[in-house]
């Protein structure tokens, strides 16, 4: 629980598994930074009850699934691409509601294997909005109520016990088959095990056919934003986590822009990834703003890419649109870290912050 709060301290809303990254390449800077962390820990909840929410008027909100929230995991890629399809299916009269946990047992144990057979491959839980889709048309899918890890289960504590595995099997071979059983029988032990089938509506599906059911193959189309790639081709963005090399569609600023607006005004939810390292990016407060007076252009968003100030934190899904007092544009984003904020672990995300820090979006095709 200590750890928990000193993470959201450190990072006001920087997803997880980038703290741990930050633990283990700035570990001196970190670790200063922990000591000041754990002298203001106790005061969040003070801090959070004295925020007041600040009134919009939705121009468009579509129905979701109750919020999540992931603890200390980094697969916010995976709960935030998972939320864009359950909303799907409530706005069409379904409904849906999708287990994360599984994608990231299904990924660790890919990884490990692979580990194994390379002596290379890293095993970790961090990814990109594609390879949630990837995973769930690979092997399946569970819902939400039917596979949950253990309470108990610490993602990073498992991903690093397979690769001890995966390098004893590396140096010491023994029949891939019989590596990948163990590997099933650690993921059972430290997670918990996946059922064989899926009942729902009193009928029973493999995880394959009921992740068919829920999504189709290439239902959704990824879509970018950079300067340094041509426009309206496919591109394989440079994210440090995206190591299936997905493309992404490859369109200027404003047509992006205009492609989500479109989105969502006709019913359709949109998964966002993109940065939350400004200092504007505030889970307590419920909002997502760039400092006051920086405009958000094709040209600046591609320098903060170059220098590394715009980078891959964090995916969210995008259920809405408001209006300020102002007249203001935000976005309305379904968060993944609970519901303790004003807006019940929703975000407010202003245009400038969409327009800066957005680097991939995940929507329907044929919209």
């Amino acid at each position: 629980m200590l750890c928990e709060c000193i993470a959201r301290k450190l990072t006001n809303g920087l997803h997880f598994g980038y703290f741990y990254y930050l633990c283990s390449m700035r570990g001196k800077i970190v670790i200063l930074a922990l000591v000041a962390a754990v002298l203001t820990c106790c005061k969040g909840s003070d801090e959070r009850k004295s925020v007041v929410a600040r009134k919009f008027t939705h121009d468009v909100l579509l129905r979701t699934t109750p919020v999540k929230d992931q603890g200390t995991s980094d697969i916010c890629w995976a709960y935030a691409m998972l939320a864009t399809i359950e909303t799907e299916h409530l706005m069409q009269g379904d409904s849906v509601n999708l287990s994360a946990d599984y994608l990231a047992y299904m990924l660790m144990r890919e990884q490990a294997v692979r580990r194994a057979v390379t002596g290379s491959q890293p095993v970790f839980t961090r990814g990109t909005l594609p390879m949630a889709l990837r995973l769930m048309h690979r092997y399946g899918m569970e819902p939400y109520d039917t596979y949950r890890a253990k309470e108990s289960a610490s993602f990073e504590g498992v991903a690093r016990h397979l690769r001890l595995m995966a390098d004893d099997q590396y140096h010491h071979p023994k029949p891939l088959s019989e590596f990948d059983g163990s590997v099933v029988q650690a993921l059972d032990e430290m997670m918990g095990m996946v059922p064989h089938f899926v009942f729902m509506l009193s009928c029973e599906y493999t995880p394959g056919e009921f992740a068919r059911s829920v999504c189709r193959a290439h239902e959704y189309e990824g879509i970018t934003s950079v300067m340094h790639h041509r426009y309206f081709e496919d591109v394989d963005l440079e994210l440090a986590d995206n190591y299936y090399h997905d493309t992404f569609l490859n369109l200027p600023l404003d047509t992006l822009v205009a492609r989500v607006d479109r989105c969502l005004l006709s019913g359709h939810p949109v998964a966002w990834e993109g940065d939350t390292s400004e200092l504007g990016f505030s889970f307590i407060h419920g909002l997502a703003v760039m400092p006051s007076g920086e405009r958000a252009t094709a040209e600046s968003r591609q320098r903060a890419f170059d220098t590394h100030r715009t980078t891959d934190d964090h995916c969210m899904e995008i259920v809405g649109m408001a209006h300020d007092e102002k007249g203001g544009k935000w976005y309305v984003c379904k968060n993944s870290w609970g519901a303790d904020n004003p807006y019940r672990g929703f975000m407010y995300m202003s245009e400038d912050y969409f327009r800066m820090k957005t680097l991939v979006v995940m929507m329907p095709r044929e919209v």
